[in-house]
Order: structure tokens, then C-alpha cells, then sequence
């Protein structure tokens, strides 16, 4: 089998390549104007403060699926130490973490994921290289996002605690779960979309989170591609460990990752996974208000295909 016709047509009729110059780097970021940095703080009225990432930690989300992913490993290199090349009395410790850049929280950066040899913008996939990472699109290359953020509790619009495994978060679901806002979609507007699923982790079932059911998991299917293109949003993250929907909507296992090729490859969409919302949706149902300013700023690590981030939600 080979990548469906549905995936390559829409990856073409989607695409920003060229669109801010054969140069760009930023895609989609390019949505995240001053204009939008205001809107967003607008929305700042109570000064309620939502980490929405999860703590890095060795028992974290990762379950070494896929192959090469870990929790931080954090070690030591001084244990209430003196620098005897240094003066005065005091002692400091020092350490390091080895970890996946998407351990946990995190953004994808453009590089992340090809298909046909080509990443964003139509640049060879082999710009990225052992030695010097991704000299194209690298986590380097990722905007800080100040913006307005807007919660999608696709979970509480399907009246469920959490999305089933294997259910595919459609445009219609989206539109449900935004009518309960009452809020419009802007231009350069942030979607955070809570599934639930995230709770898995939350309960001690890492396993269960991460893959799911018989290797089914909930997220987001394709049709939400063309809802986030119409609308301009500078970005989509998610509360699963997959993104998307597995096993693929298509049944054509050639499509896994689909929704990953077409709004990284082919329109530069800022995404990513285990965003946590569990907070902020029970104190956007509470008070009726799903909007907030969303500021996350990626760590620009040179290279990198992925960057961890704290993204905090003030309301």
C-alpha cells in the first residue's frame, strides 16, 4: 500500500509553501501578530494562572513507544560543592537531565516529520543530520506564542468524562465543542483541545495512555485539518500522548500519521502533545469563560526536531 490520495491531495491544497517566502521557517507562526499577542491579553481579567504541562520526572508519560523516547534521567555533577577556584564560603550543587525533547510537554518544530523526502517549505529531509541536527526548521526556528487560547473540551461537548480510544475528534466535534463557547475563531488564535485522556496518566496508567486500547487511542482525525486551516489558528495542541487517531481513519496503515504529515509538512501548524487541561476545563466550566492569554516559549534548542515548554493559561 502507499500514502492515500486523500492525505497528498489535501497536504497540496493546504499548503504554505511559499506563502510568507521560500525562506520561512515559522509557518503557521507567522499568524502570531501583535494584534493577536493583544487579543490575547485581553483576555487576562481574574490573573488566574494554569500551567497546562506535566512535570518532567523519571516515571513520566514516556513507555519506550515509539523505540528511542525516555523519561528524564537526572543526574548530579556537584553535591554541595566548593569551587576552590572560586572565593567565600558557600557550596552549590549542580546537575544535568537526559531526556527526549517530547518527554512530556512539548511543540513539534517544523522538522519533525517528512514525507517524499521533503519537510516544510520543500526542503530536503536531509538537511537534518547527525551531527548538527535540523539545520531546517530547527526547535530554534519555533515562535514564542503569546496569543489568545482557546479551550475545545471536546470531552464535556460529547458529555464524557474522556473520549473513547479509537474515536477520531472530527471538525463536527470541534464546531460542538467551540458553540458551547460562544467564542469565534480568530486569525493567529491558539486551540487547545481537551479529550481527557490525559487522566489515564493522572490515575497511574501510563501504559494505557500512551497506546491506548488494543493500540487504539483517541485524537484528532483529519478532518480537523481543514477546520484549523479555514481559520487561520496559529496552532492545535492536544491532552493524548498520540496526537491523533489511531489506528488511521483510512485503515490504510500507510496513513499513520497523517494529520502529523499534513500540518507539519505541508502547512507549518505549530502542534503538539500532553498539553494537560485538567485544571484550567474545570475553571472554564465553572466560570463560563474558555478563553485566556496563551504564552508558551519553546526551548530553543539548536537543531532539535521537538522542544519542551511550559505553557501557562492566565484568565
Amino acid at each position: 500500500m502507499a500514502l492515500s490520495d486523500e492525505v497528498r491531495d489535501l497536504g497540496k491544497k493546504l499548503s504554505n509553501w511559499g506563502r510568507w517566502g521560500d525562506d520561512d521557517q515559522l509557518g503557521c507562526g507567522n499568524f502570531l501578530t501583535p494584534e493577536a499577542a493583544r487579543r490575547g491579553a485581553a483576555c487576562v481579567r481574574t490573573g488566574k494562572r494554569f500551567s497546562l504541562a506535566l512535570d518532567l520526572k523519571h516515571d513520566g508519560v514516556q513507555t519506550g513507544q515509539p523505540k528511542g523516547r525516555f523519561n528524564p534521567i537526572l543526574t548530579f555533577t556537584s553535591l554541595n560543592e566548593r569551587d576552590k577556584m572560586a572565593p567565600g564560603i558557600w557550596e552549590g550543587t549542580d546537575d544535568l537531565v537526559t531526556m527526549s525533547t517530547c518527554a512530556a510537554t512539548h511543540i513539534d518544530a517544523l522538522s519533525h516529520i517528512s514525507y517524499d523526502g521533503l519537510l516544510y517549505g520543500g526542503r530536503s529531509q536531509k538537511t537534518i543530520g547527525a551531527n548538527n541536527g535540523a539545520t531546517w526548521c530547527g526547535a530554534e526556528q519555533l515562535p514564542d506564542i503569546v496569543t489568545r487560547g482557546i479551550l475545545l473540551d471536546v470531552a464535556r461537548a460529547l458529555g464524557v468524562d474522556r473520549v473513547d480510544p479509537g474515536h477520531a475528534v472530527t471538525a463536527a466535534d470541534l464546531d460542538a465543542a467551540l458553540a458551547a463557547t460562544g467564542l469565534t475563531v480568530e486569525s493567529g488564535d491558539v486551540i487547545c483541545i481537551r479529550t481527557g485522556d490525559i487522566g489515564w496518566y493522572h490515575d497511574g496508567d501510563r501504559r494505557r495512555y500512551a497506546v491506548g486500547v488494543d493500540w487504539k487511542t483517541v485524537g484528532l482525525g483529519f478532518s480537523c485539518i481543514e477546520w484549523f486551516a479555514e481559520r487561520e489558528v496559529a496552532g492545535a495542541f492536544v491532552d493524548t500522548y498520540t496526537y491523533e487517531v489511531m489506528p488511521p481513519e483510512s485503515g490504510n496503515w500507510d496513513d499513520l500519521l497523517a494529520v502529523h504529515m499534513v500540518q507539519l509538512r505541508d502547512m507549518g501548524l505549530l502542534q503538539g502533545q500532553n498539553w494537560d487541561f485538567e485544571a484550567l476545563a474545570v475553571d472554564c466550566a465553572e466560570d463560563g469563560v474558555s478563553e485566556f492569554l496563551l504564552v508558551a516559549a519553546p526551548e530553543p534548542i539548536v537543531g532539535a526536531t521537538s522542544a519542551p515548554v511550559v505553557p501557562i493559561a492566565t484568565k
